[in-house]
């Protein structure tokens, strides 16, 4: 069985791109374009593996991570934040809540993210 992935982007080109090449690797995937989406589709989907972004309409993505990790149903979901936030302490806030990972996206190439996604998911 195919392994899900949800990726929670408002970025519509980025989140395709990612999607497709993860799609090439036969994951399944779960797309949603902000907060609220996302946190549903976590709750509803239960991905094997959320690439989260920080920066969303609505929610922001330490939200989500948070409510994530509180909910007893979905909090050994590992969830790797994908973002264009790369200061220090939003690295730290990010491992802090329970991230799996965080990637700057102007250093990683969507083949990159997949390795790491490949790295977790075993």
């Amino acid at each position: 069985m195919a392994k899900k992935l949800l990726i929670v982007e408002d970025d519509q080109f980025l989140r395709e791109l990612v999607a497709k090449k993860i799609r090439e690797e036969n994951y399944e995937v779960v797309e949603a374009s902000d907060g609220e989406e996302g946190l549903k589709k976590v709750k509803e989907a239960k991905p094997d593996l959320v690439l989260l972004d920080l920066m969303l309409p609505g929610i922001d993505g330490f939200h989500v991570l948070e409510q994530i990790k509180k909910d007893s149903e979905i909090s050994k979901t590992p969830v790797i934040i994908l973002s264009n936030l790369g200061q220090k302490e939003d690295i730290d806030k990010g491992m802090n809540l329970g991230a799996e990972d965080f990637l700057v996206k102007a250093h990683f190439t969507p083949g990159e993210i997949i390795e790491k996604v490949k790295i977790i998911l075993g």
